[in-house]
């Protein structure tokens, strides 16, 4: 335990100050215009906005923002980049951080760096389209691969996904395998479903929330007010994170004068503290103590489960010295919360990340779902699963198929509504992708938002990687770093797309909760950016010269949005919403009964191996309260002391055994590269150290868990240099 530092407590007056201050900055009119208008937050998916409004979420809650909503706008309200900016050559614009980039501006031209240039040249549309259709047209389809980041709508990723299966290829994938693909795995062999089995108003009812693997507090920060809500019922909040987060700890929720007034509430009731990497073996030892608690819904196990058996032996051939010594939590504490966990009757599991950056990430939420079936917490009401996304649409993404294989139900389904013939060659996930990239096996990529050189472990790696690609297509809002880094002497085109509020016809997107919402767009910001659709139609005329596929029709938003009712199964009320302005929740999703999608309609306990630790000291990326994704807003970390984006967090007893003192530099190494910083010492159990992402990806790995193909961001064995 850290006890030489300050209070510090999550949101409050410092989080309203700042938002009110960065409203200031970008306008009130033009704040007010963005974040009233009726568009869908562009931060985590955790959702608001759509028809409801800007600024309210599907409970009818107003106001419903934080800062990470209003940092998004921040970003997009800013004027174009002036054109000297990209006089000055690569190795100039290299040099800024991420959030200089950040800071930069709008993207407002298409940009192009031919071949051997050191720089990027601003140039016509037209140019633009043509030569990046000649450039894909001599490449053979299974030399490119298409990746999309979470940003885009519903409908910019159909036409993405079906532009590159026409084109050829399914080597198309998304971001889902840096983040939550762990989380698809492990929820489809338990309960039969990909996504969560809650919706937003179950939130309301429950009497117990896990937070496990996240950090709501600087992340998904309106979870916050629904972990507040639970906590003021009487129920608990049971944080299970090795690091012991300020912001999860206490917050002053920002739209509760009480909260704010009192200096901030009590967000955990109980926090667990497990080794970096140990958490099955925790979740076992709540199993075990569940167990002999006699605490099990034995009626719910025997009417709606298999293989609760084999689970059983597992977990009693498992000691309690064994459980400990792997996880470093004390068997008192374990039974402590499990006998919480006992009490309740309708509990939440949210879990982020820190589950699922592991070689084991699918295993972690396998074991988080044995943990719920355990007590019958899936298949009811104010009860079930909840993995807590990132970007604001990442979840539909994945939905309308862009992933390197979709069902034989909808490739059959796009084959009929087109009349074409597509192949089913098992595409490439992002690792892989770029793997044959290293190799020289591929020679285009085409890739629609995000940074995927700076969301890539090992940036060594990921620099030779994209270096290797012949031509690069990016569709983007703003220049960031991967934009400079990785391009070796070959040529790269950058195309400037609207914002989500932007869009010349309404959009859709998909929050976590499975709940599909408008955005009508029409906002005019810059004179020379485009819809990711209108773009990709326009490549696709020049691209497919002969193609059934009506690619100008899918210009207008309507048109995809009955393409994809027709042919993605849940989604069938798409084809009308913009009409209707009726938003939906996905059928079959969301389990209020226990109708489980496995083939035998039962919820599956799946025995999970207890991983061993790979080395003494074991390092977990993360992200700062100024932070999403890789974007960066602020350079130092208001919950975690005001810690620089080089901090090197450790437990304090371990920086004496280093001989490492507060403040002073540290290099730490692995099998991937080397990382120097700052030592700073944190609440977190011995052996455990946390470096911020991206800049600590020089120490992660690129190997990833068999079964998502998820790197372990957050289970990366590290030495300590002296």
């Amino acid at each position: 335990m850290v006890n030489d530092r300050p209070n510090v407590v999550g949101g409050g007056a410092k989080k309203l100050l700042y938002t009110v201050e960065t409203i200031r900055r970008i306008g009130v009119g033009k704040a007010a215009k963005a974040l009233t208008a009726k568009n869908t937050c562009k931060a985590c998916a955790y959702g608001m906005g759509g028809q409801n409004g800007g600024m309210t979420n599907e409970l009818g809650e107003f106001p419903s923002v934080c800062n990470k909503s209003v940092q998004a706008q921040s970003t997009d309200i800013q004027p174009g980049i002036p054109h000297e900016a990209f006089e000055h050559p690569l190795s100039d614009l290299q040099q800024l951080s991420g959030r200089e980039m950040e800071k930069l501006g709008r993207l407002n031209t298409p940009l192009y760096k031919p071949a051997g240039a050191d720089r990027y040249l601003p140039i016509t549309w037209d140019f633009a389209l043509a030569h990046a259709a000649d450039r894909l047209k001599e490449t053979a389809p299974a030399r490119t691969f298409f990746y999309s980041s979470g940003r885009s709508s519903n409908e910019a990723g159909f036409v993405f996904q079906l532009l590159a299966r026409a084109f050829g290829t399914n080597n198309v994938n998304n971001c889902s395998y840096y983040c939550h693909q762990a989380t698809s795995e492990g929820l489809a062999t338990t309960i039969g479903k990909a996504t969560s089995s809650v919706e937003l108003a179950d939130l309301t009812g429950a009497d117990c929330i896990f937070v496990i693997g996240a950090n709501p507090s600087s992340n998904h920060p309106r979870f916050i007010h629904m972990l507040k809500g639970v906590r003021d019922r009487g129920g608990d909040v049971i944080v299970i994170n090795p690091a012991k987060e300020p912001g999860l700890v206490k917050f002053a929720v920002p739209k509760s004068p009480g909260s704010l007034l009192s200096g901030g509430t009590e967000i955990a009731s109980d926090y667990l503290q497990p080794k970096i990497g140990s958490d099955i073996a925790l979740f076992k030892g709540l199993m075990k103590a569940i167990l002999a608690m006699g605490a099990e819904d034995t009626a719910f196990i025997t009417a709606h489960t298999t293989d609760f058996d084999r689970l059983r032996a597992d977990i009693d051939a498992l000691s309690w010295d064994d459980i400990t010594a792997l996880c470093g939590v004390a068997r008192s504490d374990i039974e402590r919360v499990a006998a919480r966990y006992a009490e309740r009757q309708n509990v939440v599991f949210a879990w982020g990340m820190g589950m699922t950056h592991h070689l084991h990430g699918t295993a972690n939420v396998e074991a988080i779902a044995n943990l719920a079936l355990l007590r019958g917490m899936a298949g009811k009401r104010f009860a079930g699963l909840l993995p807590l996304r990132g970007h604001s649409n990442v979840q539909g993404i994945g939905t309308i198929g862009v992933k390197p294989i979709v069902s034989e139900e909808v490739f059959a389904a796009m084959e009929a509504a087109f009349g074409i013939v597509l192949g089913r060659d098992k595409g490439f996930d992002t690792m892989a992708a770029l793997q044959a990239a290293e190799t020289g096996a591929i020679d285009a990529a085409v890739i629609m938002g995000g940074n995927l050189w700076g969301a890539t472990p090992d940036t060594a790696f990921a620099s030779r990687a994209m270096e290797q690609i012949g031509f690069k297509l990016f569709l983007t809002t703003t220049l960031n770093r991967g934009h400079v880094h990785g391009l070796g002497d070959g040529e790269a085109m950058i195309l400037p797309v609207t914002a989500r509020d932007e869009e010349w016809s309404p959009t859709t997107q998909e929050s976590m909760f499975n709940f599909v919402r408008l955005s009508d767009g029409g906002i005019t910001r810059l004179d020379n950016v485009r819809p990711e659709t209108v773009i990709l139609s326009d490549l696709a005329e020049r691209l497919l010269t002969d193609t059934p596929i009506p690619f100008q029709r899918f210009k207008e938003h309507s048109q995809v949005r009955e393409a994809i009712a027709k042919i993605v199964p849940g989604m069938e009320e798409l084809a009308s919403i913009d009409v209707a302005k009726k938003e939906f929740h996905i059928k079959h999703r969301v389990l209020h009964t226990p109708e489980f999608g496995t083939p035998d309609g039962r919820a599956h306990f799946v025995v999970t191996p207890t991983p061993r630790p790979a080395a003494d000291l074991m390092l977990a990326t993360v992200r700062s309260e100024g932070q999403f994704n890789t974007i960066i807003y602020e350079e130092h970390d208001t919950y975690r002391h005001g810690a620089g984006r080089d901090a090197v967090f450790l437990n304090a007893a371990d920086m004496v055994s280093f001989g490492v003192k507060e403040g002073a530099p540290i290099t730490l190494s692995s099998d991937a590269g080397r990382y120097s910083g700052t030592a700073i010492a944190f609440d977190l159990p011995r052996g455990s150290a946390l470096a911020y992402f991206p800049e600590a990806n020089v120490l992660v790995g690129t190997a990833v868990d068999p079964r998502s193909k998820t790197p372990a961001f957050k289970s990366v064995p590290v030495r300590v240099e002296h």
